[in-house]
């Protein structure tokens, strides 16, 4: 139980960062935007 509690707020607290850091949430949504157009080129190719 303490395991899953520890996750969930790591999670929490990540996300909170996210909301409130413009700069940071960009650069995440740049990164996974880019694995998912390799893992698509990868799939058609």
């Amino acid at each position: 139980m303490n395991t899953k509690k520890t996750l969930f707020t790591t999670a929490a607290l990540g996300a909170v960062y996210l909301l409130r850091n413009k700069d940071t949430r960009n650069k995440l949504m740049n990164g996974i935007q880019s694995f998912t157009n390799q893992v698509k080129a990868k799939r058609n190719g």
